[in-house]
């Protein structure tokens, strides 16, 4: 299977590629606006490049609830920050955002994926996608970003995630995205419980027999350190294990702060992967 980021193509047969995260808000939930000051983020891009970074996702508002973001606001922390990475990296840029107005600037300085966490609730944002030839990421949600979701309940939690994203991978499709550019995601903690989120980890094999490449989004998630009765700072082991679950089943897209434990998790399931195929 082929993967096309911007002008670049990738072999994610047995290969996956590590989707390092950069945040560009003050509040994020992981690093708390640890590399805020912009000058802190430009040497966190470089250690996760240098760190086996295959590409990088820049986000300016968080996922989960917090103080009101104005879509100037978002452009102001990322299109700065996507030009700089475009400039100083040899990587694709992916820009984690809900706003069409926001992927169109940053598609224009240099970034070349739109991580869409809202399954594309906005209406314009697959004709900005199509337009500026990018690739994009389907992210199933029950209810919307930053809306909190306690309580979610799901008649057929792997049918509707599987429906969801079907529905959303479609759409893209008939906006002229190609196949090759069309990324799925479960969407783990997104109005899903903890157990939720497990069991979709479990059955990402229902996503990756979609056809579409499959990113997995887990990287020191709540559902981990819930689950393991320790907290987002303590959970390295816990991402890893969940990564190789994720692999195994076919996930060829790997989003993750760290970086260099991913990428060695990747490769050696790569050298395992390649080395049965050739076996069999």
């Amino acid at each position: 299977m082929l993967l096309e980021l911007g002008d670049q193509r990738f072999d994610i047969t047995y290969r996956a590629l590590v989707m390092g995260i950069l945040n560009r808000t003050p509040d994020s939930f992981y690093d708390a606006g640890q590399y805020w000051a912009f000058d802190d983020f430009l040497a966190k891009a470089e250690q996760l490049v240098d760190d086996g970074a295959d590409f990088l996702d820049v986000g300016g508002v968080k996922a989960g609830p917090g103080e009101e973001v104005s879509a100037q606001q978002e452009l102001e922390r990322v299109v700065p920050a996507v030009e700089a990475l475009a400039k100083r990296f040899d990587v694709p840029i992916s820009i984690d955002t809900w706003r069409a107005s926001v992927l169109k600037e940053c598609l224009a300085v240099g970034a070349s994926v739109g991580n869409d966490i809202s399954g594309f609730a906005d209406p314009d944002y697959l004709k900005v996608a199509a337009d500026g030839g990018a690739s994009v990421v389907a992210t199933h949600i029950r209810l919307a970003p930053r809306v909190p979701d306690p309580e979610p309940v799901y008649d057929d939690l792997i049918g509707d995630v599987v429906s969801f994203l079907v529905d959303r991978a479609q759409r893209a499709l008939d906006h002229g995205i190609p196949h090759n550019r069309v990324i799925i995601d479960a969407g783990q903690d997104l109005g899903k419980t903890p157990a939720m989120s497990l069991d979709l980890l479990h059955h990402t094999t229902a996503l990756t027999e979609l056809g579409f490449p499959v990113l997995l989004s887990v990287s020191h998630k709540r559902f981990l350190f819930e689950l393991l009765d320790t907290d987002r700072y303590d959970i390295s082991s816990g991402t890893d294990a969940a990564h190789v679950v994720g692999i195994v089943q076919g996930a060829r897209v790997i989003r993750a702060h760290d970086v260099q434990s991913t990428r060695r998790v990747a490769d050696l399931l790569a050298d395992i992967l390649s080395s049965r195929a050739r076996s069999n």
